[in-house]
């Protein structure tokens, strides 16, 4: 037997307020959750932009299409429950940070890393009031234990749609500070990115680049620009 599939049943998706928020009707009928709680979100602006998602729909529901409202999903039904958990996770990044872990060789690469990550760390240590080390090597040193003490703090402090959008920001990358950077628009989205990606470059540089690889960074690419704007749109007072 064939799986079944949700099919489009509604003629217009449109945004109202609601207790706490905005959602979503289709109908007039409230957009739920997977896990059946009302789909709720901090400011109107995403929520247009899911109803933008719904109403472009067309017979098969496709959720793949969808990624605002697949992260106000998880931003409910996964992240809100577990806030806490999730924002530990996070941190834990901060101790094994990309920016953090140097090559030893070649000096060409050794030089590309310090300029491209240094002034990021300095911009850490400033505006976020924690100086992460850099480190020669794979192997795990801990850092300070009073800058990652401020660093959670921070994180603690995310509402559950903020975190949601921060946690592809900073898992995407491999790095917490690369993203409290785009969090805090120190550097543009794609500027960040490339960051990240610093070593990959260097080696597509030296051997030429896989097709496979470079259509999967692309698509990773495109879920960390998501993570940016959910991230914004889950600050509609800060706008």
């Amino acid at each position: 037997m064939s799986e079944w599939k949700a099919r489009r049943f509604w003629k217009a998706a449109e945004v109202a307020e609601a207790e706490g928020g905005y959602t979503v009707l289709l109908d007039g009928r409230s957009v739920k959750t997977p896990n059946k709680t009302l789909l709720v979100v901090p400011g109107a602006d995403m929520a247009a932009e899911i109803a933008r998602e719904w109403d472009e729909q067309e017979g098969v529901i496709n959720p793949l299409s969808m990624p605002f409202t697949r992260s106000a999903n998880s931003a409910l039904d996964k992240v809100a429950p577990q806030k806490a958990e999730v924002a530990d996770m996070l941190t834990g990044y901060g101790d094994s940070d990309l920016l953090c872990y140097r090559a030893d060789a070649p000096d060409e690469l050794v030089a590309r890393e310090s300029a491209a990550w240094d002034p990021l760390l300095d911009w850490g240590a400033e505006n976020l009031g924690a100086r992460l080390e850099p480190r020669v090597g794979v192997m795990h040193a801990p850092q300070d234990e009073a800058a990652m003490a401020r660093l959670s703090a921070l994180v603690h402090e995310m509402s559950p749609f903020e975190l949601t959008g921060f946690h592809d920001l900073v898992s995407l990358s491999g790095s917490l500070v690369i993203g409290f950077a785009a969090a805090r628009n120190e550097r543009g989205i794609d500027d960040l990115w490339n960051l990240s990606r610093l070593d990959e470059l260097w080696q597509e540089e030296q051997w030429g680049a896989d097709d496979e690889a470079t259509e999967m960074a692309e698509i990773k690419h495109q879920a960390f620009v998501h993570a940016k704007r959910f991230y914004d749109l889950s600050r509609p007072d800060q706008g």
